[in-house]
């Protein structure tokens, strides 16, 4: 095999995997959200746990609108970047600038939909009180190491249907 084949070979599965791996954050991002909760949301937790004055449910609420309006606007961002990305890998089929490009889109508008979800986490924050703060804080941290343990789990059954000897 000449260097130039193999060096386009190397390209070629180095798109691939970033693509994948792209993919599957994105699979994974998207299906956390899209799937219909087995539990309690937070959301629907904190409303319950929080003991809510009217008032702080009035501000709550209307923070929350706010940042729905946000959320969409990213992650509608989000699948326009995934779009790209797909027009770039069906018109370059190689690692091109474009590809690079596409990716390099999708990581900032996740990015960013990662801040403003920090961002709304606070603002929730800032309107509980001190022994509210305290349960808020206990069920965020929680919903985050949920989220976490269920990736890890998500990736360690992936890697192992990968790695699992075939049938035929």
């Amino acid at each position: 095999m000449s260097g130039l084949r193999i060096g386009r070979v190397i390209a070629v599965a180095t798109a691939l995997v970033v693509v994948a791996t792209s993919a599957g954050m994105a699979g994974a991002w998207l299906h956390s959200r899209a799937a219909p909760p087995a539990a309690e949301s937070l959301h629907d937790r904190l409303h319950r746990t929080l003991d809510l004055a009217p008032d702080q449910d009035a501000r709550l609420h209307a923070i929350e609108r706010a940042f729905a309006s946000e959320k969409a606007r990213l992650e509608a961002e989000m699948r326009a970047a995934n779009r790209e990305l797909a027009d770039a890998i069906t018109a370059g089929k190689s690692y091109t600038p474009e590809v690079q490009a596409a990716i390099d889109h999708f990581h900032m508008a996740m990015g960013a939909l990662q801040k403003a979800t920090v961002e709304h986490v606070f603002d929730m924050r800032a309107i509980l009180t001190p022994e509210q703060q305290t349960t808020f804080d206990a069920e965020v941290r929680a919903a985050l190491l949920a989220a976490g343990s269920k990736a890890e789990a998500s990736d360690g059954a992936a890697t192992e249907r990968a790695h699992a000897p075939s049938a035929n």
